[in-house]
């Protein structure tokens, strides 16, 4: 088993720690944030992410909303599922899923950044919740196309099944300059404590091999088939420099389902809530208020 990140080292610090608790739901120990009141609004990260994603965006929420974040299973402070298929995405569905029943929630708004818009859209395809709108942010809900589709797969399965290749991304990640790239990669420009907080994940193996894990164990065509039959409201925010999940491909969705609203995010990119938090919130105010989970904004 790969080292975690561990609460007492990495997470002395960690963005609104105050808001944290740890939530035992079967074999799954979950870190998740709650701070606000309000209509709840449930936020779920990406691959290779966690809370500290939403540092200063999960504050402006909270202003108007019960704010729920957790870190996905074998992210950040979460702890490792017990099989391959805990990392897949009915497994991450089901998981987060089952931890909402135990907390006794029901998300009236959910939002989910890259592939936590995946994970969100099939639990409201599997009717495990019901919000009154999804808000992908710069979601990738489609299988990729043409070579980099071809190969994806089959590189992450290779590196989950060699346990020194996370080592060695963790290792790589504590040269300088490493996760600055990674970070510019995505076409977002993070102040360095954004990056610094990255940095604090990658350079654990655990991390890394719960991200090459989920990679390797991640298949939306079963989501691409299903999404013609999503009756939840879908609004998806595009970045217009998002360089990781191309802004084209919100056409592709909207090919599989043409009520689809779309909402271009000028002049940021894949992490366009961590560059603009607060452009970002008052999108999910408009939509949140459109849908009638808040007031007329």
């Amino acid at each position: 088993m790969h080292q975690k990140p561990e609460w007492h080292n990495e997470g002395r610090d960690w963005p609104n720690r105050e808001a944290s608790r740890f939530i035992e739901v079967g074999d799954l120990r979950w870190h998740v944030q709650e701070m606000g009141a309000g209509p709840i609004l449930l936020l779920v990260h990406g691959t290779g992410s966690a809370t500290h994603s939403w540092r200063d965006l999960a504050p402006l929420l909270a202003e108007d909303f019960t704010v729920i974040a957790p870190d996905l299973p074998g992210h950040g402070f979460t702890g490792n599922p017990k099989d391959d298929e805990g990392l897949s995405l009915p497994g991450m569905a089901a998981s987060l899923s089952a931890l909402l029943n135990t907390m006794g929630v029901t998300p009236d708004l959910v939002l989910g950044h890259s592939a936590g818009a995946a994970i969100l859209a099939r639990m409201c395809l599997d009717h495990c919740i019901a919000p009154r709108a999804l808000i992908s942010e710069n979601g990738a809900l489609l299988p990729l196309r043409g070579m980099a589709g071809h190969w994806f797969a089959p590189a992450a399965r290779f590196f989950a099944t060699h346990p020194l290749i996370p080592k060695f991304f963790a290792w790589r990640a504590g040269i300088a300059g490493g996760v600055q790239d990674l970070v510019d990669s995505t076409g977002s420009r993070l102040d360095q404590r954004g990056v610094d907080l990255y940095r604090r994940l990658v350079v654990s193996p655990g991390h890394v091999a719960a991200a090459i894990g989920m990679m390797a164990n991640w298949d939306l065509d079963a989501l691409e088939r299903d999404l013609p039959r999503l009756t939840t409201p879908l609004v998806m925010l595009v970045a217009e420099r998002d360089s990781t999940v191309s802004p084209a491909e919100a056409r592709r969705v909207r090919a599989v389902l043409p009520s689809v609203e779309v909402e271009t995010i000028p002049a940021l990119g894949h992490l366009a809530h961590e560059e603009e938090p607060a452009t970002v919130a008052a999108l999910i105010r408009g939509i949140a208020g459109r849908f009638g989970v808040l007031g007329p904004q």
